[in-house]
């Protein structure tokens, strides 16, 4: 947790090409530069092995945030819009035409084979699939950051803190990214902009993954007051015996507002399910809606623990054990009936968290697909297991059956405002430095339109001024034309 998105891939385009400028002409060809570091950057990070990703996550943050700028100055002079002050005029040449690789399409789950690029056309596209590339960033930079709590060393309450607080920012940003992206979709004049195989940015999808960052950031939220998983996960830390000694603690009155804020996550990754099931053209990536159906089951049980611990605070342990039980199926266990259940299921969880730990510890890319439900199961069974020998020796109280009580849950609650993004601008001094004319030396391209041609121009380039192997210096032009690097 949170999903172990995929970065995208785009093809190459010329700005000056599509665009010119009389007052700004610099700004098409400026706009062109920033957007081939983009793309030479996302080429790249796909090149990488899954343990070095994370650490390229912020040079394609940066190439970015340097990118956006100039993209949304275009925007605004097409729109007649002024940008820093000052009025730029820009004219369409001919519509823009671009490739994006979508990556939440269902054929992307296919082993050995991309998806084929998706070409759009206008400027609108650009800018969709560009933000959600940023989006998607964001998300993995909170997943990347969440990494911290499991380290060797267990982190102190307040580095914890601040890897919480770092992730749930990085969230945020996401979830206010979509809700752009949704407010840009609706207040679109040309619907048509965004074709129908482009599954990232469509509509529903972006919906989704809005409702989807929201519910992953309240849960992380709740996590800081949650002491039950930082328990277990001292538990199997080696080095640290802390948990031997310390038993966990929750302030009384935060106990309901937890269960109500993992209820309020649970709506969230219902409303994530339900986007990506409607009908979507071409289908979304069935590892993504197992993703939310499993977020979903683990707030909810998440919910039951709070609210098995607030009875268990009142004095109701029998009530306590039946919440947990609860708890238990949502994720999918079983609840313990006999001394021969309790020792099979401890086996079979015990067996899924090793494999999960196991992931954790060679740091592959798949680690935290099924959105905690290992580790909640892990809790649960622990407390319902302590519980239940406190409640067969002192209180003896009778357990009830766990459905009614599941069923009458209380509403949610929300505690996170989401917030629409707003994009960066160019400063005065940037727009100003636009009106002079492209740098001497820079193509009418730009960039080459490919890797290939990169590499063969730097060969063509690297041979131009060379001498034949066994001529006489400065003789080249005599063999052959000159140009040919063969004797023959």
């Amino acid at each position: 947790m949170p999903f172990p998105f995929a970065l995208p891939t785009t093809s190459h385009l010329t700005f000056q090409s599509h665009l010119t400028s009389t007052t700004h002409p610099s700004l098409p060809s400026t706009a062109t530069s920033h957007r081939t570091v983009l793309r030479s950057a996302l080429k790249s990070h796909k090149r990488l092995p899954a343990s070095a990703q994370s650490t390229n996550l912020p040079t394609i943050l940066s190439a970015l945030q340097s990118y956006i700028p100039y993209l949304f100055a275009l925007d605004s002079a097409l729109s007649s819009r002024p940008v820093a002050g000052e009025d730029i005029d820009v004219t369409l040449i001919q519509e823009l035409a671009v490739e994006w690789r979508p990556t939440l399409s269902s054929a992307s789950a296919v082993p050995g084979r991309d998806v084929p690029r998706i070409k759009g056309r206008g400027l609108d596209y650009e800018i969709l699939s560009v933000l959600h590339t940023f989006s998607t960033v964001s998300t993995l930079l909170a997943r990347n950051a969440l990494l911290g709590l499991y380290a060797s060393t267990t982190p102190e309450p307040a580095q914890r803190l601040s890897i919480l607080q770092s992730a749930t920012k990085h969230l945020t940003t996401a979830n206010s990214i979509h809700l752009y992206l949704l407010q840009r979709m609706h207040s679109s004049t040309d619907p048509q902009s965004v074709p129908a195989g482009a599954v990232d940015v469509l509509e529903p999808v972006q919906a989704a993954l809005a409702a989807l960052s929201h519910a992953e950031a309240t849960l992380l939220f709740v996590q800081k007051d949650d002491p039950y998983p930082v328990l277990l996960i001292q538990s199997r830390n080696k080095n640290d015996r802390e948990w031997m000694i310390k038993a966990p603690e929750i302030p009384r009155v935060r106990v309901g507002l937890l269960a109500r804020l993992c209820l309020s996550a649970a709506e969230g990754a219902g409303r994530a399910v339900a986007g990506l099931k409607s009908g979507v053209p071409g289908g979304v990536s069935g590892e993504l809606v197992r993703y939310c159906e499993d977020l979903r089951k683990v707030s909810r049980a998440k919910a039951c623990r709070f609210l098995g611990i607030e009875r268990e605070m009142e004095g109701k342990m029998g009530e306590g054990i039946a919440w947990l039980r609860g708890g238990m199926v949502e994720v999918g266990m079983e609840p313990p009936k006999d001394s021969a259940s309790v020792g099979l299921g401890k086996l079979r969880s015990e067996w899924k968290g090793w494999r999960e730990d196991k992931r954790l510890e060679k740091g592959k890319a798949d680690w935290g697909l099924d959105a905690g439900k290992a580790e909640e199961g892990r809790v649960l069974e622990w407390l319902e297991r302590k519980w239940t020998k406190m409640n067969d020796t002192m209180n003896v109280q009778i357990v009830p059956d766990s459905r009614p009580l599941v069923a009458a849950m209380p509403s949610g609650r929300d505690v996170l405002t989401p917030k629409t993004w707003v994009p960066d601008v160019l400063l005065e001094e940037e727009v100003a430095r636009m009106r002079a004319l492209p740098e001497v030396g820079v193509g009418e391209d730009g960039a080459q339109s490919s890797d290939e041609e990169d590499a063969g121009e730097k060969s063509t380039a690297g041979l131009a001024g060379r001498d034949l192997v066994g001529a006489f210096p400065g003789t080249r032009n005599e063999y052959r034309g000159g140009n040919d690097s063969s004797y023959y």
